[in-house]
């Protein structure tokens, strides 16, 4: 678990706000979660976020990149939700660490 990029990830109001959306999908997004759990279409989060498809794409890959979500790709479109177990690890690192 990289400290610094996972910091740097949460730096962000909008990346925050996306973490907290994909916390409950079915709620923020209705009807448009992925059948078996995949996750929220990026362009939900996009159109969600009011900004650009390549912001939107920047700020998912930092999280990604940071563990915090995972992605699935299915045909053209890829999907994101949360990555609860990096969310446990994160909680005891600050909880033992810091």
């Amino acid at each position: 678990m990289d400290q610094l990029t996972i910091f740097k990830a949460l730096s962000n109001s909008t990346r925050l706000q996306i973490l907290a959306w994909l916390k409950e999908p079915e709620l923020n997004f209705p009807g448009h979660t992925a059948a078996g759990g995949e996750g929220v279409c990026v362009g939900k989060i996009q159109e969600k976020a009011a900004l650009t498809q390549s912001t939107v794409s920047e700020y998912l890959s930092l999280l990604q990149r940071a563990g915090l979500v995972t992605a699935t790709r299915i045909g053209q479109w890829t999907y994101y939700k949360r990555n609860e177990e990096a969310f446990a690890a994160l909680s005891e690192m600050i909880g033992s660490e810091l």
